[in-house]
């Protein structure tokens, strides 16, 4: 077994949760600054890489992740149709934005499953 780096390990067990609240503080603040879903769920998958770096016996439900990305595909689709049929033409700035931030929340989630199965893939069955 491979010896590793106990600076590495506890100078990236600091570093998690700061990661991680900057993910979901880009992913929250999208629609009025620079970033959003696509960013800050890139930015949360890198937490959970660093969280396998940390602890490389984690147990990762594949299947798991894939289902979960499949039914928020839909919800977004979903709630786009219905955004778009309710307010038919109309704009409402408050309702625009909790409409922002809530598809930002979805595709930053989505793009987490999908980035971390990718990475997932290739470090469990690509690379054996």
């Amino acid at each position: 077994m491979r010896s590793r780096s106990e600076l590495l390990m506890n100078s990236l067990g600091i570093l998690y949760p700061i990661i991680f609240l900057f993910g979901i503080y880009i992913t929250i603040n999208g629609h009025s600054t620079p970033g959003g879903g696509f960013q800050g769920g890139a930015i949360i998958s890198s937490t959970f890489i660093i969280q396998y770096i940390i602890n490389p016996e984690l147990e990762v439900s594949l299947s798991r992740l894939q289902k979960i990305e499949k039914i928020l595909f839909l919800c977004i689709i979903l709630i786009v149709t219905i955004f778009v049929i309710h307010l038919n033409g109309t704009s409402i700035p408050l309702l625009n934005q909790i409409y922002l931030i809530i598809m930002n929340i979805l595709i930053a989630t989505k793009v987490y499953c999908g980035l971390s199965i990718i990475f997932f893939r290739f470090v469990l069955f690509e690379s054996r």
